[in-house]
């Protein structure tokens, strides 16, 4: 159980305010549940953030920021990578041309995950 775990571990529960102020040992169910909570609270919180992103895509509205690609960007980025250049070269090499970033260089997690989407783009079109 894991109240016996987290007593055999040294692990104990302290308040630091209200009633029950103080430290208390781990006897039992309510100090499972109360150990248990943080993790229930968390995946709680996770999963109603993935159901509110997937109802905002449904509607279609779009999740995080202003895409910064383009077909030229894309292009050059294919070019670059059929040259065996490093994602981080290539993205110093790309320039954003327009939005906020403009004359800014995307960060290579953007230039991986464009080449991935065209890759899939192209496997997808193969199979069909």
């Amino acid at each position: 159980m894991l109240a016996e775990e987290l007593k055999a571990s040294g692990v104990g529960l302290e308040f630091l305010t209200g009633e029950l102020k103080g430290s208390h040992d781990p006897p039992g169910i309510v100090f499972a549940v109360l150990a248990a909570m943080p993790g229930m609270e968390r995946e709680y919180m996770r999963d109603r953030t993935l159901e509110g992103q997937e109802s905002a895509r449904r509607r279609g509205k779009t999740i995080g920021g202003a895409g910064v690609t383009d077909e030229s960007m894309l292009s050059m980025a294919l070019h670059l990578r059929s040259q065996e250049t490093s994602l981080r070269d290539i993205a110093k090499r790309l320039v954003i041309t327009t939005g906020a970033k403009k004359g800014r260089h995307p960060l290579p997690a953007t230039v991986m995950r464009m080449l991935r989407e065209r890759d899939e783009q192209a496997a997808t079109a193969a199979s069909a």
